[in-house]
């Protein structure tokens, strides 16, 4: 079993990927006034022991979405975010969004999961050679909408439904989606940056949300944490009927 890191040890590793360095002063939303530690040269400094403890309740947050079988959806669409965002959300089977969040993903979800279920029947049809009755036209037609829509849901097709919690990196960035998450009381978890708005947010991390390596280390702690959670999940014992009763 490997050694459990202590809190200064951690604290040392979000320092290391410079998960304190805030925006400027000017730059500051008050909502996060409570997570920054001060200033240097005019940018906040964020406190990463406050982080950490963010980071900790958003884990347990995490783990038990997954501990009881329900999506969390990963949403990075800044360019430092998508490639983390997409390769950790494949390794746990949960959805995510990395080109734009599509306005109505929860609100309209039952055309979104229209357009899904469209998507993935011409890829049926496709594989099955069944694309070759239509017109040289229309199958060129047929292949722009298809990529514009593979473009767009090919992170989200295996969501059936609106998912218990959001993630996702810079609330201020997803707005939109953080917005369309509050309207269907779907928990949203954040890395926030000094400059993000917080109050909305139901298990905000404030660190730096700009920096790659930052990204990395608070998105690979939170998909570790899901796979923990399932894992508890999967090898939780069975209580059947007969075993109550004999109790």
């Amino acid at each position: 079993m490997p050694k459990l890191k202590t809190k200064e040890e951690q604290v040392k590793e979000l320092s290391a990927v410079g998960a304190h360095y805030g925006f400027s002063r000017s730059r500051r939303h008050p909502s996060v006034d409570a997570h920054i530690y001060g200033f240097k040269n005019r940018s906040a400094v964020i406190d990463l022991e406050k982080s950490l403890e963010s980071l900790e309740t958003a884990k347990e947050a995490i783990k038990k979405f997954a501990s009881e079988g329900k999506q969390v959806l990963f949403v990075g669409t800044k360019p430092e975010a998508r490639t983390i965002i997409k390769n950790y959300a494949e390794t746990i089977g949960q959805p995510y969004v990395i080109t734009r969040w599509i306005g109505g993903t929860f609100t309209n979800f039952k055309q979104v999961r229209a357009s899904i279920n469209k998507m993935k029947d011409y890829a049926a049809k496709d594989k099955a050679g069944e694309l070759s009755i239509y017109t040289k036209r229309e199958r060129t037609m047929i292949g722009i909408e298809r990529a514009k829509m593979e473009k767009y849901f090919s992170g989200i097709e295996d969501m059936e439904k609106i998912p218990a919690a959001i993630f996702v990196v810079d609330s201020n960035f997803e707005k939109i989606a953080v917005d369309e998450a509050k309207q269907l009381k779907v928990k949203v978890i954040s890395l926030s940056g000094s400059d993000c708005d917080i109050r909305a947010i139901d298990y905000p991390i404030v660190a730096n949300d700009a920096s790659r390596q930052s990204i990395d280390l608070f998105v690979s702690a939170l998909t570790e944490a899901y796979r923990e959670g399932k894992m508890t999940a999967q090898t939780a014992p069975v209580v059947t009927e007969v075993q109550t009763k004999a109790k």
